[in-house]
């Protein structure tokens, strides 16, 4: 996967020293060491693999970033100009590459990004099995309760969230899951064939926002599951309570630390207080990427 868009002798170093499932990020910053997130752990990247010397880093120089965009952009970076819009570049395998740099805006609308300063190349990686141990709090003959998956950054929110698409999907219940997958991180669909496996009855919406892919999927089609990425503003809450309110059960992730965190933010307030979602899964990094910190009921009361 990665071959595609790092420079050979990049490439080279990760393929020799390092075990690519292992592989969660490649963060360049300009004039700055490359750092690779490994197994839920930091490490600099040296021309041996991986170090804690910062002097023996690679660094990551303007010529090596402005390469990996052209490379992801198929030496057009005008054709992606709407996935440079919103801050990243999400490749055919899954691959999204996080950009930093000028935004050039006009009347409030972000036009373009340019003289890139930062890169954050994020890996997927499919886990299958992950979620079969809290699989029974979120399914019960058949009926999804709707969930909500927490962690921060980086805690294996979307490897887990896929691996509960994919387990529903092929447990043979009579149900239809949608999944609307904003950002195409989830499936990885290239030419409407999705490159990950998310079960044999999920569809898929990619690229839409919450707000219409809802709407718009609850009318065509007829889902009794949504399964969705990154609940992160209002909009997105009041997509979760129209679904909730045409009677379709929700899956979807959330950025927060632990339950006192979601507790603490004004956007949950009224989903706190409704008792819209029945499951809270709380994940960590503690024991790597996904590790399970707890599962809850819709009165915050500990279930595992």
């Amino acid at each position: 996967m990665l071959e595609n868009i790092l420079p050979t002798s990049i490439y080279e170093i990760l393929e020799k020293h390092l075990n690519y499932s292992k592989i969660y990020e490649l963060r360049l910053r300009l004039d700055k060491p490359i750092v690779v997130n490994y197994s839920s752990k930091f490490y600099y990247l040296s021309l041996e693999g991986l170090t804690n010397l910062e002097e023996n880093a690679i660094i990551g120089t303007k010529h090596l970033i402005d390469s990996i965009v052209l490379k992801a952009s198929n030496y057009s970076i005008y054709s992606i100009n709407e996935d440079i819009k919103r801050g990243y570049i999400t490749l055919n395998n899954g691959i999204r590459i996080g950009l930093a740099g000028e935004v050039v805006s006009e009347n409030e609308l972000v036009k373009t990004i340019k003289d890139f300063n930062g890169l954050n190349i994020r890996i997927p990686h499919e886990i299958k099995n992950c979620s079969l141990n809290i699989l029974n709090y979120i399914v019960d003959n058949g009926q999804v309760f709707n969930t909500l998956i927490i962690s921060s950054p980086c805690g294996g929110k979307t490897t887990f969230i896929r691996d509960i698409c994919y387990q529903i999907s092929n447990k043979n219940y009579p149900l239809n899951l949608l999944l609307l997958d904003e950002r195409n991180e989830i499936s990885a669909t290239y030419k409407g064939k999705n490159t990950m496996n998310i079960g044999k009855f999920t569809d898929v919406i990619v690229y839409g926002n919450k707000k219409l892919g809802f709407e718009n999927g609850i009318r065509s089609m007829s889902p009794n599951v949504i399964i969705t990425d990154e609940i992160a503003n209002k909009e997105d809450v009041d997509a979760i309570n129209y679904a909730v309110n045409c009677g379709v059960s929700i899956v979807a992730t959330t950025h927060a630390k632990d339950l006192e965190d979601i507790k603490a933010k004004k956007l949950f307030a009224d989903v706190l207080y409704k008792k819209i979602f029945k499951r809270y899964i709380v994940l960590s990094q503690k024991n790597g990427a996904g590790t399970i910190e707890g599962v809850f009921d819709e009165n915050l009361i500990r279930l595992l």
